[in-house]
């Protein structure tokens, strides 16, 4: 049984366009066993970490899973998109002229803390057996309840209009898009999730990840 099979916890960058599949799919070749899976996902248009678990050490996946996650990244103000990112095309257009950098700043502060959130028609959750985000492509109306999250930090960083930086420290289960749709609508002028990257999860940091290339060559210099 080589060390993989045994279990590792390996830490990956996502690229940008890759599902979380397309690095599990590309570990499990690499390393040649079937066991591999990851421990949340990150849209094709996120990038950062990516806790990939090999051999017995995918039944740690759950528990990695239920850890505080960090992110960064941006929202775009003045429009709005059906799936809240840039995965379908803005629209529903509307002026930010007005907007105060003082207003954009406090608007935060609607979010932090426990929240209830409506995740996006748009995603993986099931409902009556099939994924939502299959119902809404076809154009059926999607209803889903709000779900109680904890935003544990909210930081309101550089704002470019229409583009505002954030840094967010939430519970597992938190949609980024969805707070991005919501902050829009909060100050009247519509926003969706531009940019998104995975700093942290749990005591597990970005900066200690490899990209798909380094692991790569990681493998090289064991054989």
């Amino acid at each position: 049984m080589n060390t993989y099979e045994q279990g590792q916890v390996l830490l990956i960058n996502k690229p940008l366009h890759w599902t979380s599949f397309d690095v599990v799919r590309k570990i499990r070749n690499s390393i040649g066993i079937k066991k591999v899976g990851h421990a949340g996902t990150l849209d094709p248009l996120a990038t950062g970490l990516l806790i990939i678990c090999t051999g017995k050490f995918t039944k740690k996946i759950n528990e990695y899973m239920a850890r505080e996650k960090e992110y960064s990244g941006s929202f775009t103000l003045g429009a709005t998109t059906p799936t809240y990112d840039l995965e379908s095309e803005p629209g529903n257009f509307k002026s930010i002229e007005n907007l105060s950098y003082e207003e954009i700043k406090n608007t935060n502060q609607k979010f932090t803390g426990e929240i209830l959130q409506i995740p996006p028609a748009h995603s993986a959750i099931k409902l009556e057996g099939k994924r939502v985000y299959q119902l809404a492509r076809k154009g059926a109306e999607v209803k889903l309840e709000p779900r109680k999250i904890l935003v544990k930090e909210f930081e309101v960083g550089e704002i470019r209009l229409p583009t505002v930086d954030f840094r967010i420290v939430c519970s597992t289960g938190t949609y980024i898009r969805s707070l991005a749709n919501d902050f829009g609508e909060a100050l009247g002028c519509g926003a969706y999730l531009s940019s998104l990257c995975r700093t942290r999860i749990g005591e597990f940091k970005l900066e200690d990840a490899l990209s798909i290339e380094e692991f790569e060559n990681s493998l090289k210099t064991r054989n």
